[in-house]
């Protein structure tokens, strides 16, 4: 006989318009409902905020939990509860009405479980003190999160959730995932600390006002010009490291310095591109600019510079370039990049991070990626969305 859960027990705040974007609250195991809706008069308050109540009565949680009750989910468990939340959401919140999860510990879990099941139906995740429930039937493909920023804390000295499973979640979700992930771990074991609570309010509020001002993400993706079939191949082996914060950088892999200097030449060429110190990154990295480029204003890093794309220091010899949301999302679902951790919170969801090339081959793949970020400024590509 299949279990039958109880009607969602719910907690509100914030805005009481039903057009507001909802913050779902998903509490850990040992709580509820009344104690993590008291986050909410920290967090913006343009926003309703949802609390709702683990179904399985004992331990106070959700249906996830497995072995040793602590991040290890049972699939059918999963998708039971899953089902239950879904139907309670559909409810509160129609198609049209963005949603964003901020889970603790346990909630953690399941926001991500609902994520990764689902990425099209939320506009952002905070996975707070947790873990992803890997194992348990939801996809964790490269790419799943493309265009979809995601909020991760961690504590060094958390004890509750096995470091295994916290760095699995940590090393998904800043890279391989696709996701623009703002990423820190603080000092402290398992529990929101005031530090984390003021970066997710910062991170609410950025990811609140971006979507009021510039919708939702990423559409179809348009042929790649200067490629095979117009196709972005996959780029082969393991995907570089790459800093979870601001000053994005790539920490391995890094471009030999001259085939650096063969990108820098070749980009330096394209028509009416001047090379200029870039006017938003690091001192030393150099950008590439098109003072009367006719494309739109998302097609830049820094439109007023006419900054479209630049080129990181020896060091780390990477890129930053500006491209329609879709085709950044498949750079990086194919491995060439990540997603700037700001992107679609303070800058456009296409600000992307371009991994340096490790050889000639590379060298191709990587001009044309720019050669289109170049074409979109010059209001020569259209956005594909």
């Amino acid at each position: 006989m299949a279990a039958v859960l109880p009607e969602p027990v719910v907690r509100t705040a914030g805005s009481a318009d039903p057009a507001a974007p909802l913050v779902v609250l998903l509490h850990g195991r040992g709580s509820s409902e009344r104690d993590i809706i008291e986050l909410a008069p920290h967090l913006p308050q343009n926003a309703a905020y949802a609390a709702v109540r683990g179904p399985i009565a004992e331990g106070g949680g959700f249906a996830w939990f497995a072995n040793r009750g602590i991040g290890r989910p049972l699939p059918d468990s999963l998708r039971l509860t899953m089902a239950w939340f879904t139907s309670w959401l559909d409810t509160v919140a129609p198609a049209g009405r963005e949603v964003i999860l901020v889970g603790f510990s346990g909630g953690a879990a399941f926001a991500g479980g609902l994520l990764l099941d689902q990425p099209s139906r939320y506009s952002g995740a905070a996975i707070l003190y947790g873990t992803l429930p890997f194992d348990a039937g939801v996809p964790v493909t490269p790419g799943r999160l493309a265009g979809i920023p995601v909020l991760v804390a961690q504590g060094e000295q958390d004890t509750v959730i096995p470091r295994e499973l916290l760095d699995a979640t940590w090393e998904y979700l800043t890279n391989p995932s696709g996701a623009p992930a703002w990423a820190t771990r603080y000092p402290g074991g398992h529990g929101i600390s005031a530090p984390a609570l003021g970066e997710l309010g910062g991170w609410l509020n950025e990811r609140l006002t971006y979507l009021r001002e510039h919708g939702p993400g990423p559409g179809l993706i348009a042929p790649w010009p200067g490629l095979p079939g117009g196709v972005l191949p996959e780029r082969e082996g393991s995907r570089p490291g790459v800093s979870t914060k601001t000053p994005q950088e790539q920490l391995t892999q890094n471009s030999p310095p001259a085939l650096q200097e063969a990108l820098f030449a070749r980009l330096s060429a394209l028509p009416g591109v001047t090379a200029q110190p870039s006017a938003i990154s690091v001192p030393g990295a150099r950008a590439f600019a098109l003072r009367n480029g006719a494309g739109p204003t998302d097609a830049f890093l820094v439109p007023q510079a006419g900054e479209f794309a630049h080129l990181h220091p020896t060091y780390d010899g990477s890129l930053h370039v500006a491209l329609p949301a879709a085709m950044a999302a498949d750079v990086v679902t194919k491995g060439w990049g990540v997603a700037h951790p700001l992107a679609g919170l303070r800058v456009t969801l296409g600000f992307a991070m371009l991994f340096g090339p490790r050889d000639e081959a590379e060298l191709e793949v990587v001009s044309a990626v720019v050669g289109f970020s170049h074409a979109w400024a010059a209001g020569v590509a259209s956005n594909p969305r």
